[in-house]
């Protein structure tokens, strides 16, 4: 963690670790693991909530907990940009960390692969591979996307690769 702005750090801190290396295909123990995600992810949200930071909702959208659907949003110059969010957990999970989608923004960053696949093989995948089992999802989302995010979605609005929902309609209108 050397070199992280504090409040990265803080916030690394006190998102709960996990300890059971189990994937998909496990059984008992993926469930347990399961279990270990969704705790972690309610400590992340509700610091998030009380931090004033409060920036994806997510949630498993099957039974096994290996698809994950939600939204998440950045607000750039006083306004929020909102993208579904999604993302499969791999068989090899947690040894390999999940590929987060934002399938509207496919296409429009190159910092992106096919399918709206954000990139974080160069800063995050060596950083999972250290921690591995102990980061989770919410790890995922803390040091993957939301950098990504604060990167990328200034640079898309600026350069008209994207625009706000409000913006949209009214020149729709127009």
């Amino acid at each position: 963690m050397e070199g992280w702005d504090p409040n990265t750090k803080s916030t690394l801190t006190q998102i709960p670790l996990l300890t059971t290396k189990a994937g998909p295909r496990d059984g008992a123990p993926w469930m347990a693991r399961l279990k270990e995600e969704y705790k972690s992810l309610i400590a992340y949200t509700q610091m998030n909530k009380s931090n004033d930071n409060d920036w994806f909702r997510i949630s498993a959208s099957n039974p096994e907990g290996t698809r994950w659907t939600g939204k998440c949003w950045y607000v750039y110059n006083l306004l929020k940009y909102e993208f579904d969010l999604q993302f499969d957990i791999p068989v090899t999970y947690p040894s390999t960390a999940p590929e987060l989608e934002l399938p509207q923004l496919d296409g429009k960053t190159q910092k992106m692969y096919r399918g709206g696949k954000i990139c974080l093989t160069v800063h995050f995948k060596p950083l999972w591979a250290k921690n591995c089992p102990r980061f989770g999802i919410a790890h995922a989302l803390c040091l993957g996307l939301a950098p990504w995010l604060a990167a990328e979605v200034p640079i898309l609005v600026d350069s008209g690769m994207i625009k706000h929902k409000d913006d949209a309609t009214t020149s729709a209108e127009s």
